[in-house]
């Protein structure tokens, strides 16, 4: 019999045991060790008040980053600096680019909302010059991405590793970097959709990419902890930096600001350590547990397999196989299923109705799988959704 990890999320199943939650591409229900996890951060402030920070800096920020860089496989979890959210490093990334006339810019059509509306907002005062690819169709979306860098001249390279609204994984990082010809270009991967839920081993290409993501969705740790990947040599000195900073500065020319060495120049102001709490609190329970990206991967496909199977059983849910975005048989895939239908928003607020989480982007519903879903649950969901949706 498959193990059920149920157990370990009762806090939050008890909290609405009726509710069918298939938002898991968004917030994932968090295990119970989080729920410690958060009390010890209260506790320590008042055990330590103001010398919180030593042990947080000591302890808690350096356990994180050895957590990011073995889940990425990081030569060096110095590279790793933490933030409140990823737009925040995201800024501090485009304070890096040329000043003096618009940035040139290079990314996708299918960026979630913290680079695109930014972007956008910049194109708006001229200050940024962007060309966007469409990631559709899939089958051409790398060669066609890849040309487009290959002509090179760009300041700033942006693209998903798991695009939000669709679920396509780009099935070769490593070869749309390595299509970048100027050197000096930043190139950015959106690894939200992508860490814990595909393994992923920057190794190869750690000295030339940030890689941004966050605890929020697949690592179940709520908002609060999101990191950045820093590769050496690049943005050395953003003009977006906080005074936490200049922590262990380096020497700088007289006059000029100084910059912590590794990632930490990347780093802002005071923050709410509790997040971090919680990632090192359900990062440690992962690895107890032997359950890494790959398992992970492993049992929510077989999960997405059942969901569709179960679907299929009940022909007059009106979601088919052929509405996929991303097919059920298609490697690249992330860790949630899209269908494409003009009644998506009605589907799910119908859904929302009868207890039953999921979200929609305009005409696309998408459906999320987790450690906290067995397999006989897509039965019950199925059923569900046959007596509210039935065509």
């Amino acid at each position: 019999m498959e193990v059920s990890y149920k157990p370990h999320f009762r806090r939050f199943i008890e909290a609405a045991p009726d509710r069918i939650h298939l938002a898991a591409h968004s917030h994932h229900y968090w295990p119970d060790v989080s729920f410690e996890a958060q009390q010890r951060c209260w506790l320590d402030a008042a055990r330590l008040a103001d010398a919180k920070w030593e042990m947080i800096f000591d302890e808690m920020w350096p356990k994180a980053q050895s957590h990011v860089a073995r889940i990425l496989n990081l030569s060096d979890p110095g590279t790793v600096v933490f933030a409140p959210n990823t737009h925040e490093l995201l800024l501090r990334i485009l304070s890096c680019l040329p000043v003096g006339r618009p940035a040139r810019v290079l990314t996708t059509d299918s960026e979630f909302h913290s680079f695109s509306r930014q972007i956008a907002r910049l194109e708006e005062e001229g200050l940024a010059a962007t060309e966007r690819v469409s990631t559709r169709p899939f089958d051409s979306f790398a060669d066609r991405f890849g040309e487009a860098a290959r002509r090179g001249g760009h300041d700033l390279v942006f693209l998903s590793q798991v695009f939000f609204n669709s679920g396509y994984a780009v099935p070769d990082l490593a070869g749309l970097i390595a299509a970048v010809p100027d050197p000096d270009t930043l190139i950015v991967i959106d690894g939200y959709h992508g860490f814990m839920s595909l393994p992923t081993d920057l190794r190869p290409v750690e000295n030339r990419v940030f890689y941004v993501a966050g605890g929020y969705k697949y690592a179940m740790s709520g908002e609060g902890a999101c990191f950045l990947h820093v590769p050496p040599g690049y943005g050395d000195r953003p003009r977006n930096t906080g005074w936490y900073a200049a922590f262990g500065a380096l020497s700088a020319p007289q006059g000029s600001v100084a910059y912590a060495p590794g990632g930490a120049r990347f780093m802002g102001s005071t923050f709410d350590p509790t997040a971090l709490y919680r990632f090192n609190a359900v990062m440690d329970w992962l690895q107890a547990l032997g359950l890494d990206p790959a398992a992970i991967r492993a049992r929510t496909r077989s999960l997405q397999e059942r969901f569709m199977a179960e679907l299929a059983a009940r022909p007059r849910i009106p979601l088919k196989a052929e509405q996929l975005l991303v097919p059920i048989d298609c490697p690249h895939r992330g860790q949630f299923l899209t269908f494409e239908t003009a009644e998506a928003e009605a589907f799910r607020e119908r859904l929302m109705a009868a207890d039953i989480v999921t979200d929609n982007r305009a005409d696309r519903l998408r459906f999320g799988f987790a450690l906290y879903h067995d397999p006989e649950d897509m039965a019950v969901a199925a059923d569900r959704m046959a007596r509210i949706l039935a065509a």
